[in-house]
């Protein structure tokens, strides 16, 4: 989030500060509770918030029946939306979903629904998040949706899927629904939303959008239904190219990390042409789209293809246009640091409730404080960051942690840059100049390792004090 720095008035006062809760004083240990966790996002509950008495707070605070999911997500959004509206920019709309896994909490078995292959037991979490195209900083949560998936019947009929409320390809529209219609907000979504019912929602939205295609759907060259229809795939690539160009392409489940890998791109308009079979409720109409493909020219030995489809109403002419819309969806990219920062830096699944009732707004809570991690890197570039003291924006105990193992001694003074920087190379960044501004991975493996440091310091801490 953009105000990342207590002053006057602190960032949780200016997010909560106003939220209904029923009474004064809740809304008050909101504000503080979320202050003592962003300052102290990693490890448990009690990790977060050590002192006994804000730990039981927090406890009775997540057991009024005012404090919800909603009520929490809520407060993010009117933060967030009027960060975008005082944006002189566009800004990218990143929608994913990630799985939270609270299977070990046996008295919600009830309570949650299927995850994973289908015997564990916790949410589908889809997550709306606001970011500058510009410098991927993150200006916060527009929306956060917790879906129980159904057990869905085998014998259940096309028409009866279409028709049940709570299928799952619903959530990508349903996490529109607090956007205004502004040309300047640009939806980006995976594979996961190419449902000709979502990109016929969005291009009624009034918004902009990227969508990565994944079905083979039938088009028609150009936005007019004139000639024969194509399958999209083999149409993008049958068009000439508009340009090449070099990316590092970072390491994913099944692909290696790679340097300056060549991609082709090719684009143009297409008509897309609505499928026979509705899995959706979505009109008869062709939908004029524009189309970008990225091809990947050599791929190491046995290394898959990167190939990208990607859908859009950005008028696409030029390789100017392509570049300016693959650079949005590549942005994408930070969601997937999200979840990472939620599950492994604030570890939002280790938490212990009895009810959801008292589980979901400390996910809602969890979730926004997550944020902190996502804009370390955006605060090191600032141009306060060689001023700034790093304990502004996190713990003492993890100054000290790192300026010890990165200076080998106790540096309280150390500025946002340094330990920005000190924990990249705790995540195996050489700190050369040519090796440039430290990618996502680098700094994820730094917060990885500061986070196990950081644990046995407090046992050494306790053990030393003469608690167990």
């Amino acid at each position: 989030m953009s105000s990342l720095y207590d002053t006057e008035v602190s960032l949780g006062q200016v997010i909560f500060g106003d939220t209904e809760l029923g009474d004064e004083r809740r809304t008050a240990r909101l504000v503080t509770t979320f202050d003592l966790m962003r300052k102290h996002p990693g490890g448990t509950l009690p990790d977060k918030l050590p002192s006994p008495a804000d730990l039981r707070a927090f406890y009775r605070l997540c057991d009024c029946e005012e404090v919800t999911h909603a009520a929490v997500i809520a407060a993010e959004r009117k933060y967030t939306l009027a960060q975008i509206a005082a944006c002189q920019e566009p800004v990218l709309i990143v929608h994913d979903a990630t799985e939270l896994d609270f299977t070990s909490l046996t008295s919600l078995v009830d309570d949650l629904g299927q995850i994973g292959t289908g015997y564990g037991r916790g949410y589908v979490c889809q997550n709306v998040l606001a970011l500058m195209p510009s410098t991927g900083e993150v200006l916060g949560l527009v929306d956060q949706i917790l879906h129980r998936r159904d057990e869905v019947p085998e014998e259940e009929t096309l028409a009866e899927h279409r028709d049940r409320e709570t299928r799952e390809s619903l959530l990508w529209i349903t996490g529109t629904k607090h956007l205004p219609a502004n040309a300047q907000l640009i939806d980006i979504a995976d594979r996961g939303a190419d449902t000709f019912e979502y990109l016929e929602h969005e291009y009624h939205s009034g918004r902009r959008f990227v969508i990565r295609a994944c079905k083979q759907r039938k088009v028609y060259a150009g936005h007019e239904a004139i000639g024969a229809q194509h399958l999209l795939k083999d149409y993008v690539h049958s068009l000439p190219e508009l340009g090449r160009f070099t990316m590092d392409v970072q390491a994913q489940r099944g692909r290696k990390a790679r340097k300056e890998a060549e991609f082709i791109v090719r684009g143009g308009p297409v008509l897309i042409c609505p499928p026979h079979a509705k899995h959706g409720h979505h009109g008869d109409e062709p939908l004029p789209m524009y189309v970008v493909q990225l091809t990947e020219v050599s791929p190491p030995p046995g290394e898959e293809t990167i190939d990208w489809t990607l859908l859009t109403n950005e008028p696409v002419e030029s390789f100017q246009d392509a570049w300016r819309v693959t650079g949005w969806y590549e942005r994408r990219w930070t969601v997937e640091e999200y979840h990472k920062a939620k599950k492994t830096g604030c570890q939002i699944e280790d938490m212990q409730f009895t009810t959801t009732a008292r589980l979901e707004p400390a996910i809602a809570l969890l979730s926004i404080v997550a944020l902190t991690l996502l804009n370390l890197r955006e605060a090191s570039r600032r141009p306060d960051a060689h001023l700034r003291l790093a304990t502004t924006l996190l713990a003492p105990d993890y100054v000290e942690v790192l300026s010890q193992w990165r200076f080998r001694k106790s540096r309280d003074d150390l500025t946002i840059y340094e330990f920005f920087f000190a924990l990249a190379r705790l995540g195996g960044h050489q700190n050369r100049k040519r090796d440039g501004h430290p990618g996502w991975l680098v700094l994820w493996r730094g917060w990885t390792k500061l986070q196990a440091m950081l644990d046995g310091y407090d046992a050494a801490q306790r053990k030393r004090c003469g608690r167990r």
